[in-house]
């Protein structure tokens, strides 16, 4: 069985962007597969978990050893994925061979590419508005390891489990995950995002990768029953991908990706517009004008962040400081000057230390 070199520098990439921010495995990796090599698409799937079966784990145990994954919240979720996975993952083994199944397996990963998109892009804009246009991230967000790990959880408001929600992004996620493998990343971290909106970046990413493991198994395991997962594809997926995936990681918590959630973005909705059958030439136009309007977006933003009164940014900003750290207004009593020609009083000093 001979590796292709182009397959393992592509899982290479995709899976430092999956260690990096959390998504982009399938929603990257099963396209590509499709698109670029010509995979069919069951095959491309089956794959594709298989490889994320075994280096989602990796990254996952990297955010455990630096106490950015949030376990009850990661168990809740793989209560309702775990299941749905598997079923989602027989699907292709019910529907029966030929062409039939292998057309609902791409128009179904293009639809739930096109979800991860929007989901990409909202939080994208969200961060973007947190930070006043900007772009920049605080000193605070650009603080890394375990002191940051410390002070966002001194800092949070208290967690409260949605129980229910939270099982349900589990099983909507798991049959999207079961029958397209995309989505256990991108769908999971824009559904945490909306229920807990007080959840750090990094603990976001290290929850679903976390939550990931069992989710991606389960679909995995079903694949393989059902005979789908082709090893010459597999082979390459996995050189690339365990080393990348580790690499990604370590660079999260040192250099969060939000920067790059944009631009995955963008790459994810062309990707799930080319398997809905869109034509080159409009795939192109849509591109254009989704990407100049997130630029026209991003200027409209700055400008308003700019044309704020300096005295107003630097009150919030006061207001903003702890009582404790405000510095006492100055003392302007007069100072108090002898008369003119009084001598003060001789000092007292003990008599043996005057002698």
């Amino acid at each position: 069985m001979s590796v292709n070199p182009a397959l393992t520098l592509g899982s290479f990439l995709v899976a430092i962007m999956v260690g990096l921010t959390g998504m982009g495995g399938g929603a990257l990796l099963t396209p590509m597969l499709m698109l670029v090599f010509g995979v069919p698409p069951l095959a491309a799937v089956s794959s594709d978990l298989v490889v994320s079966a075994i280096t989602k784990p990796v990254g996952a145990l990297v955010h455990l050893r630096r106490g950015t994954v949030n376990l009850s919240l990661a168990g809740w979720l793989s209560i309702g994925s775990v299941p749905s996975a598997f079923l989602g993952g027989l699907l292709g083994w019910w529907l029966g061979p030929g062409g039939r199944v292998q057309t609902v397996t791409a128009r179904a990963t293009g639809i739930v590419l096109l979800i991860a998109a929007v989901g990409i892009g909202f939080r994208a804009f969200q961060a973007l508005l947190a930070r006043g246009g900007t772009g920049q991230r605080s000193p605070r967000e650009q603080a890394s390891g375990p002191a940051l790990a410390t002070e966002q959880a001194s800092a949070a408001p208290p967690f409260v489990m949605r129980k229910l929600p939270t099982l349900l992004i589990g099983i909507v996620v798991g049959l999207a995950v079961g029958v397209t493998s995309t989505g256990s990343g991108t769908l999971v971290i824009a559904g945490l995002a909306a229920l807990y909106p007080a959840l750090p970046p990094n603990r976001l990413v290290g929850t679903d990768l976390a939550q990931a493991v069992p989710m991606v198994l389960a679909a995995a395991l079903a694949h393989l029953i059902a005979g789908d997962v082709q090893m010459n594809v597999t082979a390459p997926l996995l050189i690339g991908g365990i080393p990348g995936v580790i690499i990604g990681s370590l660079l999260a918590s040192r250099a969060p990706g939000t920067a790059l959630r944009p631009v995955l973005g963008v790459v994810i909705l062309g990707s799930g517009l080319s398997l809905l059958g869109l034509s080159p030439a409009t795939l192109a136009v849509v591109l254009v004008c989704v990407a100049a309007g997130g630029a026209g977006f991003v200027i409209t933003a700055r400008s308003r962040r700019a044309s704020q009164p300096a005295s107003t940014e630097q009150m919030a900003a006061a207001q903003r400081r702890p009582v404790a750290q405000r510095q006492p207004a100055e003392d302007h009593r007069p100072e108090h000057r002898p008369a003119a020609g009084h001598r003060p009083a001789p000092e007292h000093r003990p008599a043996a230390e005057m002698e």
